[in-house]
């Protein structure tokens, strides 16, 4: 179904006195026939206001464009255990010689057993293959654990499957409104969402350029703040299509050693996934994620397939 949104400047008054004015605005609409009354009601409901006393639109346009997230939308409704859904793969597959992160491994692949060989082991007919994959956890799609980050955290067999699997979705469409002047994601950007229970998707648009040197440049992180406002709001897991959640180019002042949004998230025990991909294609609510790593001990990091469910 298409979805539609309306571009608009506009001045509010307020009956009490004072206003406030904006320009560029955009705003998710519930279809593309509503009234420039809606829409100025869906403003003031999206921002939260109170003693309006009148609003004026210019500029108004109503143009087919998927949503971001505007309150006073319903929400996609979730998928429920006896309703069909569909399957949104949000993995980079994984491959011998695939550059992931910049200046880590590739991973190699090598057979232990060819189908060849196989054939004098098993009766006429019956053929097998078993192959060795040799990697760093930081690999194509991957999910970081507090251990990643602190001895004392819980690795990888330690996680709460309830955290993981079939988690509500909050997608924060965030590719139009940053540039490379101020590439680090504020908490003033997620503030409008309860985010309380949920998976964080962080849909920067950076997943074009993976597996290319583009990648490791120039990239959207999570600022340290972001990072505290989203563990005192309740989030679960955040996740992010971008080389880190962390500002980790090396050519700017702050893509040395630190990692605040880390060490913030993984001291709280709030799980980080890294180097997502095709969330555009998930709408603002109303998705399940889940993201669940092999239950390794004694390991920090691995590759998940992170996927989302949404109703058919």
């Amino acid at each position: 179904m298409p979805e539609y949104r309306a571009h608009f400047d506009f001045d509010i008054r307020f009956a009490n006195g004072g206003g406030m004015s904006g320009t560029g605005f955009r705003l998710d609409l519930p279809s593309a026939g509503a009234t420039e009354d809606e829409i100025a009601r869906l403003l003031v409901t999206h921002l939260g206001l109170a003693l309006v006393d009148e609003v004026e639109l210019r500029g108004l346009r109503i143009v087919e464009e998927p949503h971001r997230g505007s309150r006073g939308i319903p929400p996609v409704p979730a998928p429920e255990a006896s309703r069909e859904t569909r399957i949104v793969d949000l993995s980079h597959p994984i491959r011998a010689g695939l550059v992931t992160y910049p200046g880590l491994p590739a991973p190699t692949i090598t057979p232990h057993l060819t189908r060849e060989d196989s054939r004098a082991r098993y009766a006429p007919g019956t053929e097998f293959a078993m192959d060795v994959i040799h990697m760093i956890g930081n690999t194509g799609t991957y999910l970081d654990s507090p251990f990643h980050r602190y001895a004392d955290g819980r690795d990888l067999a330690g996680l709460d499957l309830s955290t993981l699997v079939g988690l509500r979705a909050e997608v924060f469409h965030l590719e139009d409104s940053w540039d490379a002047s101020r590439r680090g994601i504020r908490s003033t950007t997620l503030a409008d969402r309860d985010v309380r229970g949920a998976a964080v998707l962080l849909h920067t648009g950076w997943d074009r350029w993976f597996g290319r040197p583009e990648y490791g440049h120039g990239a959207p992180f999570l600022t340290g703040e972001a990072a505290q406002w989203l563990i005192d709001a309740g989030a679960v897991l955040v996740g992010i299509d971008s080389v880190n959640i962390d500002d980790a180019d090396p050519s700017t002042g702050s893509g040395g050693g630190e990692r605040p949004a880390h060490s913030l998230l993984l001291g709280a025990g709030v799980h980080v996934v890294e180097h997502l991909t095709n969330l555009g294609a998930l709408p603002p609510r109303g998705a399940r994620f889940t993201a669940a790593p092999p239950a390794v001990e004694g390991f920090g990091t691995f590759p998940v397939r992170a996927f989302a469910e949404l109703p058919a």
